[in-house]
């Protein structure tokens, strides 16, 4: 009855953890800006119904809108509208990428631990994922030895993600500089999500984007604008990328929510600083977390550069055991291994929650491993 591509694709480990929650939680374990988009921004919306925004749009999005973000962007490249594709978040985007790019038997190179769309969305695309480590050690860095050794002649792609979500991990420009020369040297496409671009405390936002021909550059409003559940992204490309990819956007969505694109303009327009706002709230929780979790026993956090994840490693014999003591405990968290093999001995946390909630539940986690340790 079903397919062979819908069969082998399991369902993230993530809702399995949070499914043992009873009750109130403090969550820590999802992965969007506890925030609200900008007033201006919501005003927008009923703005654009009441002007009548509510029927289909442009496939590739508004004009105006694509040109707003090829503006936005002008520092990396020389980039207009008709190099920017509109989607329907950042995963349409990204699935739409997969489709146009790989096809049967192709080999995509994606970190682990990483996002866990990756890994599905090539395999539905019928490809092959390889996977490549980053590991704490390196700051969640590859190194060239890791992927070097992983291409072959199957190879197609590489996915880059920095600021990198379940690490925080930020690239610098010599790793950045490698992995184009990578890409390079054996004509690869360079896949590069950078949803949490602004999100960085201790440098300006170091990106792929202008620096390889052949890179699709993938970022979202969601996180910029705490407009999650708004789902609107888009992707800057080659023309001739936008217009292979647009035509898989095309058959799966026909085009963005109209509604949500006037609102986007007006962001980029009125609002675009409200990221650095929020940027330095999620300083002194990541701030705060960190020192919490160095006081506990057998646990060994990384200082996240970027994004609003820490993914610290904990010393026991079985993470996943902790964590599912810590959510039945009311503090959701999830388990290394839900964003690859490499990351059995981590748990992610997210400080997008309060000071309040970061405090209690890291004095519930602290309980938890106390426990686990004696």
């Amino acid at each position: 009855m079903f397919s062979e591509r819908v069969k082998n694709i399991e369902l993230s480990g993530i809702r399995k953890i949070f499914d043992l929650a009873q009750g109130e939680v403090i969550n820590l374990g999802l992965g969007e800006p506890d925030f609200h988009p900008p007033e201006v921004v919501k005003r927008a919306i009923y703005e654009a119904v009441e002007k009548g925004y509510n029927k289909y749009g442009p496939s590739k999005g508004f004009p105006e809108l694509r040109s707003l973000i090829a503006e936005k962007y002008s520092n990396y490249g020389d980039f207009t509208a008709d190099n920017v594709l509109v989607t329907v978040g950042a995963t349409e985007g990204f699935m739409a990428t997969m489709l146009s790019v790989v096809g049967p038997g192709d080999e995509v190179l994606y970190p682990d631990p990483g996002f866990v769309l990756y890994k599905p969305h090539i395999r539905i695309a019928e490809g092959k994922p390889v996977a490549y480590p980053v590991y704490q050690e390196n700051d969640f860095m590859p190194t060239q030895e890791d992927l070097e050794s992983r291409i072959t002649s199957r190879t197609k792609a590489i996915i880059v993600n920095s600021p990198g979500n379940p690490t925080g991990g930020v690239f610098d420009d010599a790793t950045i500089r490698m992995i184009v020369d990578l890409a390079e040297d054996y004509n690869l496409v360079l896949i590069s999500d950078e949803v949490y671009f602004n999100l960085v405390y201790d440098s300006e936002p170091k990106t792929f984007l202008g620096k390889y021909d052949k890179l699709i550059f993938i970022n979202s409003f969601s996180k910029e604008f705490a407009m999650t559940g708004w789902r609107l992204g888009y992707i800057i490309t080659s023309k001739e990328m936008v217009e292979q990819i647009g035509k898989m956007h095309y058959y799966t969505v026909a085009c963005p929510q109209s509604p949500m694109e006037y609102a986007a303009i007006v962001a980029l327009k009125e609002a675009g600083d409200y990221v650095y706002e929020m940027r330095e709230h999620f300083r002194k929780r990541r701030d705060l977390m960190y020192s919490l979790l160095k006081d506990i026993p057998g646990v060994e956090p990384n200082l996240p550069r970027g994004a609003f994840y820490m993914f610290p490693r904990v010393d026991v014999d079985n993470v996943v055991d902790v964590v599912k003591e810590t959510v039945k405990r009311g503090v959701l968290c999830t388990p290394g291994e839900a964003f690859g093999e490499n990351a059995k001995s981590h748990i992610r946390f997210s400080y997008a929650a309060s000071e309040e909630h970061i405090r209690r539940g890291m004095e519930v986690f602290r309980e938890v491993v106390e426990e686990f340790l004696n």
